[in-house]
């Protein structure tokens, strides 16, 4: 009875002290990509509202596997958390033959932050105007245009994959450890397409330096209402969507993540941080930990499909 006591007691200083120190928010890519931007705009409102310090920590490598494999073996005190995406929670699980944290046994879910559909570019000096020029010179000349991605496992990559198997051609891909050198290399011509997040490229877009030829939501993008869907373009059904999440280590006290859910929720129902998000392309999300546990857990099941059938493996 002494113990029980004594744990109600600990758990209830807990539950009114938590956060008593800054929280690292990890981010599995570089600083500047969509993963990045959506993660200082929320944290810093969390922040904000709650009078916490938030840290973001960029922490790329590896598709992302690095960034969230140390939020998972962090010590679960509700102080180290990850934004996560689908590429390193539902998509890597089956891609990577030797990933190094299972995210259903291994995290606790936080909850969802936001999706985002992915938008395919070329330079603006690029011959391709459309995305049925790109199909008729890649089946004139196969693995001759070099298309980017933000890394193996991410979404774009997987999209990419499954688009070439029902358009019929066939690219090469060039991944990347995050979004900035990809950008520099699509605009210095050394690689001829672009596919990733639409927060991540749509500055570039609006400036000129990129043109956007094919969205892979199901329906034209609010910001982008001028670049038709890849199901518009003559393949009808395809869509790829991105979502973001946060997470921390299983043993997460539970307390911690309540709070943190709520004051998450709370920062993204913020007309800024909406009117931010939106304006970057994505949606904002929200929701309970559960909610979250369960996508994750139906995406791991969809993209392990789409990652057998396109026969992509990383070692």
């Amino acid at each position: 009875m002494l113990i029980a006591a004594m744990s109600l007691a600990t758990g209830a200083a807990f539950a009114q002290a938590y956060p008593a120190r800054p929280i690292k928010l990890i981010v599995p890519f570089p600083a500047g990509g969509g993963t990045d931007i959506i993660a200082r705009e929320v944290a810093n409102k969390v922040a904000t509202q709650q009078g916490w310090t938030l840290v973001v920590d960029n922490k790329p490598g590896s598709g992302g596997n690095l960034g969230v494999d140390a939020a998972a073996k962090a010590a679960p005190d509700g102080y180290t958390i990850v934004l996560g995406q689908t590429s390193n929670l539902a998509i890597n699980p089956t891609l990577y033959a030797k990933l190094p944290y299972n995210p259903q046994k291994d995290l606790a879910p936080v909850g969802l932050v936001a999706s985002s559909p992915l938008v395919l570019v070329v330079a603006t000096d690029s011959p391709y105007k459309t995305l049925a020029d790109v199909i008729a010179a890649g089946k004139a000349k196969p693995e001759s245009i070099n298309y980017a991605s933000s890394g193996s496992g991410t979404v774009a990559h997987l999209a990419v994959e499954q688009f070439q198997k029902i358009a019929g051609v066939k690219f090469t891909h060039v991944p990347y450890k995050g979004a900035a050198q990809g950008v520099t290399d699509l605009i210095g011509g050394q690689i001829q397409l672009y596919m990733s997040s639409i927060p991540t490229l749509i500055g570039h877009i609006r400036n000129g330096k990129m043109r956007a030829i094919a969205v892979t939501s199901d329906k034209r993008v609010h910001d982008l209402p001028q670049v038709p869907t890849i199901a518009e373009s003559g393949y009808k059904g395809f869509e790829a969507v991105t979502w973001f999440g946060v997470a921390g280590p299983a043993a997460m006290p539970k307390d911690a993540v309540a709070k943190l859910n709520v004051a998450f929720n709370k920062a993204l129902q913020d007309a800024e941080v909406k009117k931010k998000l939106e304006g970057q392309g994505a949606d904002v999300l929200g929701g309970t930990p559960e909610q979250f546990g369960k996508l994750i857990s139906e995406d791991i099941a969809r993209w392990g499909k789409v990652v057998k059938d396109s026969g992509a493996k990383v070692d």
